[in-house]
């Protein structure tokens, strides 16, 4: 009976099975295909994501648990799955989890769920139209508004009478307009320009070289809110984000150990800079004077630093001295080779750490400060500030400005503010926020010494 059972539906069954296997294969061998690359992925986040097959996230839709538990179980791998049946915010809870539960795959999750509530997409529309209104342009007088001349009726002639010559016109060549900058988008996340960054300089060492180290620390950090507070009054359209500009590596008239003439901070001063920043929501930005030495070689020291999201980098050219004199002698300069290293180090660094961009300041008050300004690039990782850091009466100010920054575009502007030194003259006074946003563009950085 069962021989006769296999003749007749042997060959039956061996197909079907036959079959059976080959879907099995050919769907797990789609499914292994679609999984993402986790090498791929920019800003790396969990294998289990593709950045480029994630849906792009409104910052209502970023607010939502249930949109992100919907991009959770939607992208997660089917391991994952029985992770996910709760909102992501429950996978903190401890009492999702048995004792002992949280083993590294869950972990894994919980990192995963903070990514993606950090997820971002620029606004490049309102990037753009934040620009526009940087650069400050000034209002077209339309033809309406000029005054036409009246003709009388002697000096009219009758339109029959008159036989017309047309004289070949010539085009008026197009003038390109300076600003804004047409520059690459930043990443999500960027300072600029929906921020202004407020920002004091100086050093703790020294009471000559800014506020910082001029003022006790609750006298300094009283001053700083009230200049933020002036800023957010001339400029209520802009939100201001407190900075600590401190001189990480000091150039110096002493040659020192290595003949450098330069003098690096010490961590405890680093970290003294980032518990001020901390205590106003602000940013730290350490400057690099480097010196005799190489400005890569320095800003590379402080690599631990930059490698977190609250700290920024200034470069200073009147102390970059690639002819080997001392400091102070002559003043230095940076090409955009130097700067576009750096920038592109910086990059690196936001991508590995999957940091929102850095913002890069070089000073100048000279044109021969920065050699090859056209050659700078500004990178979606690094947004590039050009800081006119010249003292002076608010004429000669502005005429730097003018001169160094307006006349050499590069992407966002900045502009230093003395307290000293720009009232040393006789009758000079210190600029006012509402004066400084007359200049074309408006400054996105503002630095007080």
């Amino acid at each position: 009976m069962k021989i006769d059972f296999l003749k007749k539906y042997g060959k039956l069954i061996l197909w079907t099975f036959s079959l059976i296997f080959l879907l099995f294969g050919w769907t797990m061998g789609s499914f292994a295909n679609n999984l993402p690359d986790s090498s791929s992925s920019s800003r790396n986040l969990s294998p289990f994501f593709n950045q480029e097959s994630l849906p792009v996230l409104t910052s209502t839709a970023r607010n939502s648990l249930n949109q992100k538990d919907e991009i959770l179980q939607k992208y997660e791998g089917e391991s994952m799955g029985n992770y996910l049946q709760k909102s992501p915010g429950s996978l903190k809870s401890s009492n999702f989890f048995e004792p002992g539960q949280k083993t590294e795959k869950i972990a894994r999750v919980e990192t995963l769920v903070n990514q993606v509530e950090n997820i971002a997409v620029l606004d490049q529309e309102s990037y753009d139209k934040k620009l526009e209104k940087l650069a400050n342009k000034p209002i077209p007088v339309s033809a309406s508004a000029t005054p036409s001349k009246k003709k009388t009726k002697s000096k009219i002639k009758k339109a029959s009478s008159v036989k017309a010559t047309l004289a070949p016109v010539k085009a008026k060549p197009v003038v390109r307009a300076l600003w804004p900058v047409k520059a690459v988008y930043p990443n999500a996340g960027a300072l600029l320009p929906f921020k202004r960054i407020v920002a004091y300089y100086g050093n703790f060492y020294s009471k000559r070289m800014g506020v910082l180290g001029e003022y006790s620390e609750t006298a300094m950090l009283n001053k700083l809110r009230q200049e933020i507070k002036n800023w957010e009054e001339a400029d209520p359209e802009t939100s201001v984000i407190p900075g600590i500009d401190y001189i990480a590596v000091s150039a110096q008239g002493y040659s020192g150990t290595e003949g450098l003439y330069r003098f690096r901070m010490p961590d405890s001063q680093i970290d003294k800079a980032i518990e001020l920043a901390e205590k106003v929501n602000g940013i730290v930005i350490l400057d690099i004077q480097p010196g005799l030495s190489s400005v890569f070689k320095e800003v590379k020291y402080f690599e631990k630093y930059l490698k977190t999201s609250k700290v920024h980098l200034a470069l200073d050219p009147e102390f970059n001295m690639r002819k080997g004199i001392r400091p102070g002698k002559v003043i230095g300069s940076l090409d955009a080779s130097e700067i576009n290293q750096v920038a592109e180090y910086l990059a690196d660094l936001v991508k590995e750490n999957n940091l929102t961009p850095k913002v890069l300041i070089i000073h100048r008050f000279t044109n021969k400060m920065v050699t090859n300004y056209k050659l700078i690039k500004p990178l979606p990782e690094v947004q590039i500030v050009m800081d006119m850091d010249g003292w002076g009466f608010p004429a000669k100010k502005i005429n730097t400005h003018r001169q160094v920054i307006y006349s050499e575009p590069v992407q966002f502007t900045g502009f230093k503010l003395f307290y000293k030194n720009d009232r040393r003259t006789p009758n000079s006074r210190m600029m006012t926020p509402l004066e400084v946003l007359k200049l074309r563009p408006q400054p996105s950085f503002i630095q007080y010494q």
